[in-house]
C-alpha cells in the first residue's frame, strides 16, 4: 500500500520528526485505554503490546512526555476515581479498592495516603463531615475544591521536539 504522503525518502525510513510524532500517538492511544479501562487489570506489558512496543521503552517514553511512569499515571487515575466512590459514602474502603481495579489494600491505602495525604479510611470520614460543610455548594465546586492534585504533563516542547511545528493534537485558536 503506497501512502499518498511523500516524505522525500525512497527507502521508506521515515524523518526522526515522525518517528516522534508515531510515537505520541501510541502513547496517547495507551494513557486513553487507562483512562477508560482503569478498572480493569492492566499491565505496562500489555499496554505496551497493544501499542507494539516493548515495556521498557513505553515506560521510558511515557515519563518523558508525561512526567510518571505508566504504572503511576494509572493509580493516579485509580485513586481520583477512589476519592469520588469514598466522598458518596455507600461502600467500605476494600469494596473501593476492588472497585477501582486494585488488586491489594495495602498497595492502595499507601498509594492513597501518598496522593491525598490522608488514609482512605480517615478521607471517606472527612467527606462525610465536608458533605454537611458544603451543603449549599454545586457539587461541581466541591469536587475540584476537594479533588487530589496529580502530575501533569511534564515539560516538553512538543513544538521543538518536531522543529517547531505546531504540535499535533493540540486545539487551535478559533
Amino acid at each position: 500500500m503506497r501512502s499518498s504522503h511523500s516524505s522525500g525518502h525512497s527507502s521508506g525510513q521515515s524523518t526522526p520528526e515522525e518517528q516522534r510524532l508515531r510515537t505520541l500517538v501510541a502513547l496517547r492511544r495507551v494513557r486513553d485505554r487507562m483512562d477508560r479501562e482503569y478498572a480493569q487489570p492492566l499491565d505496562v506489558e500489555a499496554l505496551a503490546r497493544g501499542v507494539h512496543m516493548s515495556a521498557g521503552h513505553l515506560s521510558r517514553e511515557f515519563r518523558t512526555a508525561y512526567g510518571e511512569s505508566p504504572y503511576g499515571y494509572l493509580m493516579t487515575r485509580r485513586i481520583e476515581r477512589a476519592t469520588a466512590l469514598l466522598r458518596r459514602g455507600d461502600l467500605s474502603v476494600t469494596e473501593v479498592c476492588f472497585e477501582v481495579g486494585c488488586s491489594s489494600l495495602g498497595t492502595f491505602s499507601t498509594r492513597f495516603t501518598e496522593l491525598v495525604g490522608m488514609s482512605p479510611s480517615a478521607f471517606r470520614r472527612q467527606a462525610a463531615d465536608a458533605a454537611d460543610a458544603t451543603a449549599g455548594i454545586p457539587s461541581c465546586v466541591a469536587k475540584q475544591v476537594t479533588r487530589p492534585l496529580r502530575n501533569r504533563q511534564a515539560p516538553f516542547s512538543l513544538a521543538a521536539a518536531v522543529n517547531g511545528a505546531v504540535p499535533v493534537g493540540e486545539p487551535q485558536a478559533r
